[in-house]
Order: structure tokens, then C-alpha cells, then sequence
């Protein structure tokens, strides 16, 4: 504050020198040294009950050495200390699925959050934008916690008074460059709390033969592949509709013939059916005995095949109109999934118009009701476009793959998809890199996840043909 001067004193001063402004300096208020001790104490005590509450082993190790080593001696502390290290060691070597669980993630963590995090935490959020300097004060944002696991940093973050979750999504390249990650992902908690995902390793970075045919049959949720996380990828299909888009090249196949193999157990034993719509003609005609009859090639058959799944969803419903709600498989009412691969050639690219109608009109009576009676549609497209497939939001789980352009993210996954992490214009285009690699959102969570569907070779078709043919 400066000293103001009483009336209109100020006003009238004149300076014997008119180029030299009238400085007014400011007041100062001595703070009594007694109070400056109590200010300080207070302040040492409650860093000292903070720190004690948020490491109590990180406190109680130095403090019990200490007591030791005052009441028997420094031999007793250091014999202490060597027990508690082979101890911690033996206990590693032995169970070290436990050992990580319960002491190795967190001193993993704790080291994180001491060299990494908290060292470099104000001039990353200064650098990035994210501190705030109002009136010379600087606001920042508060590191809260941070956890371990094999795959990657969590750190929980409470953002600013006023901040935003698109004022740090906007800036996940900043935070993975400014802490030393390849890539970040941020979800919100509640409360003004957000969850940053650092991963630290890459479990998808090679590609993954194909999985064992399940020995039980069931329509899902069947496992594909894995999870950036390094767990199963399981994907449903059962009560849902599924859509893939990606480039030439990335992998869409993977999904297809990966979802096929999970069902082949409920598709011998007559629970599921799977009807084939084939376009190009390359995809699925390599195991086409698998379909039984239910494939297409021709956009005419296609369309007949697409309203033949229409009749037996309109037919199932008929019947079940007043006895259930949700759908059971059965010999007698398998479970039809519908697959079509290049979709956008008999919904957009399609010469005969007659046929385009048809086509979209059948995709859309099933995306809106053949899951409570047991109809799915599982589509793989290119060109994510709403004019190539007006029908995208009809799908509750979705699948990016390679992308060409970033605003193609969004028009799969949803909007602000990206933002969360969904990096689906950076796969590599690579194969040994990237085919496979994808983004999934689910109907469940709005936050997209990171996977890798397994690879299905023209050889895993032909056993699993074989197979098919077996009896049951």
C-alpha cells in the first residue's frame, strides 16, 4: 500500500526539477520478531503433521532407527536395518506379485513423485500455461497423489478456482514432454480433481499371435486382444452394435476375425450365428464355411441378407412383446451378429440408389432395435464421414484405428475423444508397429482406452474352419 497524504496535499506539491515525477514510497509495517517465530512455528508444525499424515512409513522408518540407535546404540540400528532390507528382499523373491502390490508400486511411487513430479512440477505448469499470476501472486495448480502399477504414472492433480478440463486436455503434449512420458491421458474425477495417466512402458508395442479358441461357448464379452494396461482386451457383442473405422492397413480385420474365433465355440454349439457381408470380397471369404449359407458379396444379396436379419429381429420381438425384455441365446434363438465389412461401398459409394436405401434403412432398423432381441451389427468402414455413415451414432461401442486426419477422432469416438488421448492419427503406419493398434470407447465409460487386437493369419482361418467342421 503506499502512504496516502491528507487533502489535497499531493495536488499542490511542485518539484524544482519538471522532468522527475513525485515518488510516494510506500509504507512499511515492522512485524514484531515474536510474532515472526509463532507465524514460522506454526507453519514447520503443520508441514510436519501434513508430511507425517501422507508418508507415515516414509516418517516412521528414520524414526524408529533414531530412537533405536539413542537407547541401544548405532549396532542395534544398523542390525535393524539390514534385517528389515533381507527381510524385504527374501519377501521380493518369493512372492513378488504381493511384494509389488504392497510395497514396490509404492516406493516406485514415491520415488516418482520426489524425482520426477514434484521436482519439475512448478516449471511445467509455469512453462505450460496452467499456473496463474494474478496481482504478482502465482496460483498453482496442487499435486495431490501419485501411484504406480507396471504400466504407468496415475498423479491426481486439483486444478485452479476456475480452470477447466479442456485448459489441460488442450495441453497433454506440454505435460507428456515436460515429465518425460511418450503420451498423457487425462479424465476427471470430482471436485475439481483430475486423473493424469503417464505410461511409463508400452505392452503393444509388438504384435500378438492369435489367441486360443475359448473352450467354453459364449457370446461375450470374448476376449480379442489386450489393453495398454497389459490386461484382456474383452469385447462385447452381445446387446450392443459395434463400429470400426481405420485406414487401409490398420488392422481392421484383426477385430472382425478376432471377434469370429471367440464365438466359434457358441457357433458349433448353435448359440450364435454369424451372417457375413463381404463387399470386397477379401476379408471374409476366406472362411466362409464358418457362415453357413449367411454370406454376401453382391450389394443385391447383401441387402436381401440385411433384410432377412430385419425379419428375424421383427419376428423375435413379436413373440416376445410381454415376456422379456433381453435376450437369452438358445439353439432355438441363437444370437445373430452381423458383420459387414466396407461398409461405406453399399452405404455411400453404391451406383444403384435403390440399393443404398435399402441398405441404410436395414443397418438402421437393427442399430436402433436388434439388441434386446438378439441381433447385433458389428461394421468396419474407412471413412468415418457422417454423408459416407449417417448411422455412426446408432453404435454404443466404437473403435478408431489409424486415422488419416485428427478430426476423423471425433467423428468415431465422439467429441472432444481426442482431447481425452485418443491419438488416433498418431498410430504408427508401420504394420509390425501399428496394425491392430486402436482407440475404444464404450457405451460404459466415455473415457477412450488404448488396445491391440491379436493377429488372425490366413492359417489360424483355416483351423478355425476346421475346427468349425468338427463335430460338437
Amino acid at each position: 500500500m503506499f502512504k496516502r497524504l491528507p487533502g489535497d496535499e499531493a495536488r499542490n506539491l511542485v518539484s524544482t526539477t519538471p522532468d522527475t515525477a513525485v515518488v510516494f514510497r510506500p509504507a512499511v509495517l515492522k512485524t514484531p520478531a515474536l510474532v515472526t517465530f509463532i507465524v514460522y512455528g506454526w507453519r514447520f508444525l503443520a508441514a510436519l503433521v501434513r508430511t507425517t499424515w501422507r508418508h507415515p512409513v516414509a516418517v516412521a522408518i528414520p524414526v524408529t532407527l533414531g530412537i533405536i540407535w539413542n537407547v541401544y546404540g548405532w549396532p542395534a540400528a544398523a542390525s535393524t536395518l539390514g534385517f528389515a532390507v533381507l527381510s524385504l528382499l527374501a519377501w521380493a523373491c518369493t512372492a513378488p506379485g504381493s511384494f509389488a502390490r504392497l510395497v514396490g508400486w509404492r516406493l516406485l511411487a514415491w520415488w516418482r513423485l520426489m524425482s520426477v513430479y514434484r521436482r519439475h512440477w512448478q516449471s511445467v505448469m509455469d512453462v505450460s500455461g496452467l499456473a496463474k499470476r494474478v496481482h504478482g501472486h502465482v496460483y498453482m495448480p496442487r499435486l495431490l497423489r501419485v501411484t504406480c502399477d507396471g504400466w504407468a504414472d496415475r498423479v491426481t492433480v486439483r486444478m485452479l478456482g476456475g480452470q477447466a478440463v479442456k485448459d489441460w486436455t488442450d495441453r497433454i503434449d506440454n505435460l507428456a514432454q515436460g515429465f518425460g512420458a511418450a503420451s498423457c491421458r487425462i479424465a476427471l474425477l470430482k471436485g475439481g480433481r483430475l486423473l493424469i495417466t503417464f505410461p511409463r512402458t508400452d505392452p503393444l508395442a509388438a504384435p500378438m499371435p492369435a489367441l486360443p479358441i475359448p473352450d467354453e461357448p459364449t457370446v461375450g464379452p470374448v476376449e480379442i486382444g489386450r489393453q495398454e494396461d497389459g490386461k484382456p482386451l474383452r469385447l462385447k457383442v452381445h446387446g450392443t452394435h459395434v463400429l470400426i473405422a481405420g485406414a487401409t492397413g490398420a488392422g481392421k480385420g484383426s477385430f472382425l476375425w478376432d471377434t469370429i474365433r471367440g464365438l466359434l465355440p457358441a457357433m458349433r454349439a448353435g448359440r450364435c450365428e454369424v451372417w457375413a457381408l463381404d463387399p470386397k470380397l477379401m476379408e471374409l471369404s476366406f472362411g466362409r464355411e464358418l457362415f453357413q449359407g449367411r454370406y454376401a458379396a453382391d450389394p443385391a444379396e447383401c441387402a436381401d441378407l440385411l433384410d432377412e436379419a430385419v425379419s428375424v429381429m421383427q419376428k423375435r420381438a413379436t413373440r416376445f412383446a410381454g415376456l422379456q425384455r433381453s435376450h437369452s441365446p438358445t439353439v432355438e434363438d441363437p444370437f445373430v451378429l452381423v458383420i459387414v465389412d466396407e461398409v461405406a461401398f453399399l452405404t455411400a459409394y453404391q451406383p444403384d440408389r435403390q440399393l443404398r436405401q435399402r441398405t441404410s434403412a436395414a443397418l438402421a432398423t437393427l442399430a436402433t432395435q436388434g439388441r434386446s432381441v438378439g441381433v447385433g451389427v458389428m461394421a468396419a468402414l474407412q471413412d468415418p464421414r457422417k454423408e459416407v455413415m449417417n448411422i455412426r451414432n446408432l453404435f454404443p461401442d466404437k473403435i478408431a484405428l489409424r486415422l488419416d486426419e485428427s478430426e476423423q477422432v471425433d467423428m468415431v469416438l465422439g467429441d472432444g475423444a481426442r482431447d481425452r488421448g485418443a491419438l488416433a492419427d498418431h498410430i504408427s503406419p508401420v504394420p509390425e508397429l501399428g496394425a491392430g493398434v486402436a482407440y475404444m470407447r464404450l457405451e460404459t465409460s466415455p473415457e477412450p482406452i488404448r488396445v491391440r487386437a491379436a493377429y488372425v493369419s490366413d492359417t489360424d482361418i483355416r483351423a478355425m474352419v476346421a475346427y468349425h467342421g468338427q463335430a460338437a
